[in-house]
């Protein structure tokens, strides 16, 4: 089977001009509006509550600021009687007690409300776990930085990384933009993406080494042009099959997940483009050539089997 002949080094210049500018919003966005956190980092409480009948999200939330509950978020939660209810920190009510005062509300109002779940998460517990999230995702890069330096060689470990952290910062750049809400769920999902850009990288980062011991006399564009030919087939079998997955998760898979599977979606999109031009452009920046690769000649005399001692 003929391996498709696509210049993708041809476009690094303009790939490099999207991915500053999407960078650089992704930031502005992050330093000025920041994340829209959910509850698991900044505390308050969260209600599952049942109608007998359809009920409309906005007309409860609408009821609950009148009530003096503000700012919260009302949505369907698997069926249109069923509400899922998040209300940060009240300034004028008990913290611990929120949730059993949100539902006495609710009775007054709706005769046929039934509580199925109330949880509260304290602000100490949201702060740790804002610092911990965080201390996990810098740990995942250090730890994939020092892995492909030893698995390949200091040019792709730097590449591998930039590709990674483009990732994950546009993926936290469209949260931001969008305001939508960032939980442990889409920090694991972020910590997934790392995962499955790595995968990736490292596939395309064989061939590429490969590659170069390989063909001699081919200029550096033309051995990475032909590597990304050549994994190009299992890259896209590999991302449109992941992504068919996570976007049923997405729009069959309720609430719950909806910011996970969204946040996974994104990343398996960005990871895919990062692996193609992100690291390979960071080879090209950094003058990789086939010295760099070839595998260094041992001292001493071989045995009859060709062995060294």
């Amino acid at each position: 089977m003929r391996t498709l002949q696509i210049d993708f080094m041809a476009k690094r210049k303009v790939a490099l001009v999207l991915s500053v500018s999407f960078l650089v919003i992704a930031v502005l966005s992050l330093g000025t509006r920041g994340l829209n956190m959910g509850l698991d980092f900044t505390g308050g409480s969260l209600l599952e509550v049942g109608f007998s009948q359809e009920v409309d999200p906005e007309e409860v939330r609408g009821f609950l600021e009148g009530a003096g509950f503000n700012n919260g978020t009302v949505q369907y939660f698997g069926t249109n009687r069923d509400l899922l209810i998040r209300m940060p920190p009240q300034r004028e009510v008990n913290q611990s007690g929120m949730g059993d005062e949100i539902f006495a509300a609710l009775q007054s109002q709706y005769a046929d409300v039934g509580l199925r779940q109330s949880n509260y998460v304290g602000p100490a517990v949201g702060d740790e776990l804002a610092e911990d999230g965080g201390l996990a995702l810098l740990t995942a890069l250090i730890v994939v930085m020092i892995y492909i330096l030893f698995r390949f060689t200091k040019q792709f470990s730097v590449g591998a990384v930039v590709a990674l952290t483009h990732d994950v910062l546009i993926v936290l750049g469209l949260f931001s933009i969008f305001q939508w809400t960032f939980d442990l769920t889409v920090l694991a999902a972020l910590l997934a993406v790392i995962g499955y850009s790595l995968n990736d990288t490292i596939v395309v980062s064989d061939r590429i080494r490969e590659n170069f011991r390989k063909l001699r006399k081919t200029s550096p564009v033309d051995t990475i042009n032909l590597s990304l030919n050549q994994t190009l087939g299992r890259t896209l079998v590999t991302s449109l099959t992941t992504l068919f997955v996570l976007l049923a998760l997405l729009f069959a898979g309720g609430e719950v997940i909806r910011g996970f599977s969204m946040a996974l979606s994104i990343g398996v999109l960005v990871g895919t483009y990062s692996s193609i031009y992100v690291a390979a452009t960071t080879l090209l920046a950094m003058k990789i050539s086939r010295e760099d690769l070839l595998v260094p000649e041992r001292d001493g005399e071989e045995n009859a089997d060709g062995s060294y001692p």
